[in-house]
């Protein structure tokens, strides 16, 4: 145990010495190459000369001095175990040789070892067939920076008599992308190899392919290029791959009058003509896929796509030529959205704007980001449709790929059901073509080539057959210009790159090509762009299945039938929205229609009672004219409520404007009887009754009815002209009020949009607040009249109070009604109800509080017999008021027979102190008689009127009992001239006692 320990211990000491060391450690500078120096980037020349050593990671630069070139590494990195990166590889500094050595006309040249043509480069010099090589044919690069010996030359043999070359420089994509090169070079190859054995194609020439791995990528095919346009031998055609290359040779090959025949391009932008004048492809533009996606969408009754692609141009301008035949076709793109390498976001936005039916434009490694991140946002399934490429490989989304986080079988499951559009790429039929091959035949022969290899796992597989149709097309051309060209004295072999001649010959030819190969039929658009049909695959069970193909050119859709869906069909391409219109409930309908049809009962039993009594005196002081306006504005406002409930449900949607008219009419104008002669009757009194006392009698007396039936008519001319102006300037019309979409229960792909039908105008708001501010102003005044005027008490009209009462119970309903019903205009129910209800009240209490106690005293006092009944029955009282006036005086009266008797008590107990002192005197009297026996007797003292009236606060006495009301005919005899103070013949200063 003691030993484990110990070297335990060991152990850790150890590997803490290791780290430290390894935090600290770094790399010696090294010496420069001879001729050359060290670029330290980050240092100063002092810190150079003081560093000796250098960290980890750092990397250092070397450099020559005057014209040599670096040979071997270049950069050196510092390793953590304190050595430099390459240093088994010496870096030289070497003098160039001229790059003229290393190119040789109608011949090659083999530059040993590979490299720049620097000192020690050896080149062995070959001379193509039909030509002698003059001169020694190797040479060495010497220290000097010259060749040992002269640049030999390839000159013409007269005597040759076997086939002459002629070269293709081609680019094929073995890597990248699109790494269609490994099935392409192989197809291309089986191509040279049946043309060059054929004696009617060519027969004194030899095609050979010279070519090189551009990678798909346009910097790796510029380096190439370059390449095979300045090293012998001359190419006379080029031959490029995927787009992006195609694009970049295509553009530059014009300045060097070169035909380029691309195999692998389907970009749209290639067919620009004057961009690219001398370009043709045997692999059709990638707009051939649109009007077969168009045809699919009409096919499938789609107005509502989505697309998502990949930033680069072959995408974008398919994309762009896609949105130009879907707006000629009626169908809209909702959702455009595009990535450079990450295509989450785009995913989340196509999820978040509800796309169903998606295009989707990318190479296939970001065809299997895209669909990860589909799966993570749940954007498949019986909602969804997914239209993409079809030169995918078959089993692309299966292929492990770092780059993404999903498994095979969420892949799988993401990508199940999408459609693909694919070219046809291979003849479907058993035709012999220009190769003498069917297509079958073909396959057969490629898959040997290839060794066994699957085709799932071979890029490029699909477009092997366009591969081996363009070297077929360029050797048909190539051999349909060799008479022209003799007849102009012009060979194939004499193409050089300033031979323009040439390359118009080889041009028209192409340009004229038609043939039978085993992609199809091989033929030329204007812009150079293959003319083929298009096939359509579905994804079933994870395995591509045929549904169709498409001709273009014809227009004609070949169906098969056999698409399947994850649902019960295709699925739409949005949410199915269903518009719901909200109608009124039939049941409160009807119930109010019943409350207001019984209201318009009750108007009439009111008019007609009104009427008929017109002469009762009772009802002539009433103003029953005005009575009998409000009773019919009563039944024009509760008639408007059957118009208000009226809605979709009852009325076409071109009658909905005259229910809307009939709506305001009815209810404007029934507002205006109504309330226009109950107000007009409460301004009257409160404009006679708070004048001065001294007027009032007169105006009593000169009540002028047609004044009262002005105003009411004013207000009724004010509100038929404004309603009339509304209508000229605005009129009234349907519309709809859209409100949030609502999910039905149930997983069903729709969503109800609920609409709800108003009257309304342009400028709705500006005239209801017209309306409502002039109506409002009405109400408040009607309100501010009908307070000052309670008490008021006038022979005149006689029901001034009630009316007060229901201008109270008007105003109220109105200013709350009106804007909760502006609130609650989006609940058709509650609105109405609110609406419907307020005017129904506001009428019930309306008829009545006016009606109702009219009825009530006629019937119980039979009133209506005759005035004179009347009379004797009522007296001097004559309406309610009256009767009310008479209970306060008789109350009045008991109180002041309660004060009147307690002052008889008093004048009772004074009455006993006067006849004690009465007594007292008349003892007295005996005396004093005698004394006085002379003087006159005094006169009999008669007391002052004035000192016989009553206190203040107390009413003056009656000279009779008739004029007195009958309470007080039966009091005292207090103030009767010959009462008994008068018979004791008080003085005038006692009888002021009786008053203290």
């Amino acid at each position: 145990m003691a030993v484990l320990f110990v070297l335990l211990i060991l152990f850790v000491l150890v590997s803490l010495t290791e780290a430290a060391h390894n935090t600290t450690a770094g790399c010696v500078i090294i010496r420069p190459p001879r001729d050359g120096g060290i670029r330290y980037r980050g240092l100063t020349q002092e810190q150079i000369r003081s560093v000796q050593v250098l960290p980890v990671d750092y990397e250092i630069e070397y450099i020559c001095r005057g014209n040599r070139i670096i040979v071997g590494p270049k950069v050196r990195k510092c390793l953590p175990n304190g050595t430099w990166t390459d240093l088994n590889q010496r870096s030289k500094c070497l003098l160039p040789c001229p790059k003229v050595w290393t190119s040789l006309e109608n011949g090659r040249v083999v530059v040993s070892p590979h490299g720049p043509a620097v000192e020690g480069t050896v080149l062995h010099y070959t001379c193509l067939s039909g030509f002698i090589l003059e001169g020694r044919n190797s040479t060495q690069c010497t220290k000097l920076g010259k060749w040992d010996y002269p640049k030999p030359i390839c000159r013409y043999d007269r005597h040759y008599t076997g086939k002459k070359k002629l070269y293709i420089g081609a680019l094929f994509p073995m890597s990248g992308g699109w790494p269609g090169g490994q099935a392409c070079l192989p197809s291309a190859k089986m191509a040279l190899e049946l043309v060059n054995k054929r004696t009617d194609i060519l027969p004194d020439y030899e095609l050979e392919l010279i070519h090189y791995d551009s990678q798909c990528d346009p910097g790796e095919a510029t380096k190439l290029l370059y390449d095979l346009l300045y090293t012998e031998p001359i190419k006379i055609v080029l031959m490029p791959g995927c787009s992006s290359v195609s694009t970049l040779v295509a553009e530059a090959a014009r300045m060097w009058n070169l035909i380029v025949l691309s195999y692998g391009s389907s970009s749209p932008a290639l067919s620009n003509r004057q961009r690219f004048p001398t370009f043709f492809r045997t692999h059709p533009s990638a707009t051939l896929h649109n009007p077969t996606r168009v045809q699919l969408f009409q096919k499938w009754g789609w107005t509502k796509i989505a697309t998502i692609q990949q930033t680069t141009e072959v995408f974008t301008s398919t994309l762009d030529d896609l949105e130009q035949r879907v707006k000629e076709a009626g169908i809209e793109i909702s959702v455009r959205q595009s990535f450079l390498t990450d295509p989450a976001v785009a995913v989340k936005n196509l999820k978040r704007q509800d796309a169903r039916i998606i295009v989707g434009l990318f190479y296939e490694t970001e065809a299997r980001k895209v669909f990860c991140e589909v799966y993570k946002e749940k954007l498949y399934g019986k909602k969804h449709v997914w239209f993409l490429i079809g030169w995918y490989a078959d089993n692309w989304f299966k292929i492990k790929d770092p780059s993404i986080n999903c498994t095979v079988e969420q892949m799988t499951e993401a990508v199940e059901g999408h459609v693909t559009t694919e070219i046809v790429m291979l003849n479907p039929e058993t035709v012999r073509g220009a190769s003498n091959l069917t297509s079958q035949e073909f396959l057969a022969q490629l898959n040997v080539t290839l060794g066994g290899k699957s085709p799932e796992e071979t890029g490029g597989f699909q477009e092997a057959p366009l591969a081996y149709d363009a070297v077929w097309a360029l050797a048909l051309a190539l051999n349909k210009t060799v008479g022209p060209l003799k007849a102009k004295g012009r060979r194939l072999e004499d193409f050089n790159y300033n031979n323009k001649d040439i390359t118009a010959e080889i041009y028209r030819a192409l340009n004229t090509s038609s043939f039978e190969g085993v992609s199809g039929h091989v033929v030329f658009d204007a812009q150079g762009s293959r003319m083929a049909w298009t096939l359509i695959e579905q994804l079933q069970g994870g395995s591509y299945k045929k549904i169709g193909y498409y001709d273009m050119t014809k227009g004609n859709l070949s169906w098969y039938g056999n698409d399947k869906w994850i649902g019960a069909g295709p699925p739409a391409d949005q949410t199915m929205v269903i518009l719901e219109y909200r109608f009124l409930s039939q049941k409160l309908f009807v119930s109010v229609s019943v409350f207001a049809g019984l209201g318009i009962l009750l108007g009439i039993v009111c008019l007609t009672f009104n009427i008929y009594n017109s002469n009762v005196r009772y009802i002539q002081n009433s103003q029953p004219y005005l009575n009998n306006m409000t009773a019919v504005g009563c039944m024009m406002a509760l008639a408007a409520v059957f118009p208000l409930g009226l809605d979709g449900l009852h009325v076409h949607k071109s009658q909905f404007p005259v229910v809307c008219q009939f709506r305001l009419w009815l209810l404007g104008l029934g507002f205006s009887l109504a309330y226009g002669s109950m107000f007009t009757k409460i301004w009257w009194v409160h404009t006679v009754f708070t004048k001065k006392d001294e007027k009032k009698d007169k105006r009593k007396q000169h009540l002028e009815p047609w004044k009262l039936y002005a105003t009411v008519g004013v207000l009724l001319v004010i509100d038929v002209l404004s309603l009339m102006i509304w209508q000229i300037v605005d009129p009234l019309h349907i519309t709809v009020e859209k409100f949030t979409r609502e999910a039905p229960k149930g997983d069903q792909d729709v969503l109800i949009e609920p609409l709800l039908e108003h009257c309304s105008s342009e400028k709705m708001n500006t005239w209801l607040g017209v309306v409502y501010g002039y109506k409002g102003l009405l109400l408040l005044l009607g309100i501010f009249l009908a307070y000052e005027t309670k008490s008021v008490s006038t022979e005149k009209i006689n029901d001034h109070r009630a009316v007060g009462m229901a201008i109270y119970n008007v105003s109220v309903l109105c200013m709350i009604t009106a804007p909760v019903t502006m609130i609650l205009s989006s609940k058709q129910d509650a609105s109405f109800a609110f609406a419907s209800l307020a005017i129904v009240f506001s009428v019930y209490i309306t008829l009545v509080v006016l009606f109702v106690p009219k009825m009530r005293r006629l019937i119980t006092r039979g009133e209506w017999q005759s005035d004179q009944q009347e009379t004797m029955k009522t007296g001097s009282s004559t309406n309610n008021n009256d009767e009310e006036k008479s209970r306060q005086l008789e109350r009045e009266n008991k109180e002041l027979q309660k004060i009147i008797q307690e002052k008889e008590e008093r004048v009772s107990e004074l009455r006993n102190q006067l006849s004690e002192r009465q007594a007292l005197r008349s003892r007295r009297r005996p005396s004093s008689s005698n004394l006085n026996h002379s003087t006159p007797p005094m006169p009999t003292a008669h007391p002052d009127p004035k000192s016989l009236l009553p206190p203040p606060g107390y009413p003056l006495p009656a000279s009779d009992n008739h004029s007195m009301p009958p309470s007080f005919s039966n009091s005292s005899n207090l103030y009767q001239p010959d009462g008994k103070i008068g018979r004791n013949n008080c003085h005038t200063s006692r009888l002021q006692l009786l008053y203290k």
